[in-house]
């Protein structure tokens, strides 16, 4: 109760939604400059049982934007780096490290179990397959993106529009749109970061889905944040499919 106390205060926000908070399962996809902050929001509110997915190990170009991680971790896995910070941090919560790919093979069995999944990849083919199978399972999926000055971030949920439905695979598979080749600011991927983790407990607490089918557009040189409606495409093959 001490913990989780400032949250309780909260108008609209009190004890039911903070056990449900701890009742919430969250798959959290990458553990890299989205990742790490969402993943630590979540732990530091009160998410009973997070995930942590991602086969890559610590390297020195992380440390200037992924903030659970320090020159002492280089070499290490990011997901046993990170649960090991977030046990530290939270005591009360279940933490998961896997330090694998989520591919076709293990996305299914992984992706079923959950309330929520964060999706803070780098690479579309991932993006695409988390998408597909947590259209085929009916599990809620915040995708957040950064690169360079920019980021977005968009919700699929229930009967609603997909991402390749806002972003059809043969239009969008450019793989060299990554923050190791196209280079990123240290805030940009925490500022996405702040507001997936801000999304993700409005709707395990409260049930609210603002970008339900809208996609958030935030431009770090302007300051500007832009929400904009999109629309399901009646020929998406995922939506087909499910």
């Amino acid at each position: 109760m001490h913990l989780y106390s400032r949250q309780i205060l909260l108008d609209g926000w009190d004890i039911e939604a903070q056990e449900k908070l701890k009742l919430a399962n969250v798959l959290i996809v990458g553990c890299g400059g989205i990742g790490c902050l969402s993943a630590e929001l979540l732990a530091r509110a009160g998410v009973g049982k997070i995930t942590l997915i991602d086969a890559d190990v610590i390297e020195t170009s992380n440390l200037q934007r992924q903030i659970a991680y320090s020159p002492a971790d280089l070499g290490f896995y990011k997901a046993e780096v990170l649960a090991k910070r977030l046990a530290e941090i939270n005591p009360f919560i279940e933490i998961v490290s896997l330090t694998t790919l989520l591919d076709e093979q293990n996305a299914g069995d992984l992706i079923a179990q959950q309330d929520l999944v964060l999706d803070g990849c780098d690479n579309f083919s991932t993006r695409y397959l988390v998408n597909q199978i947590c259209q085929k399972f009916n599990v809620p999926l915040l995708s957040a993106s950064a690169i360079g000055f920019q980021g977005q971030m968009f919700m699929v949920e229930g009967d609603s529009a997909c991402y390749a439905c806002l972003f059809p695979k043969e239009e969008h598979a450019n793989e060299s749109l990554r923050c190791a080749d196209s280079g990123v600011l240290a805030s940009t991927p925490n500022v996405m970061a702040s507001l997936q983790a801000h999304h993700a407990l409005l709707y395990l607490g409260l049930g609210i889905t603002v970008l339900k089918q809208k996609l958030l557009l935030w431009d770090g040189l302007s300051m500007k944040q832009r929400i904009l409606a999109f629309e399901k495409d009646t020929d998406c093959p995922v939506c087909q499919a499910r």
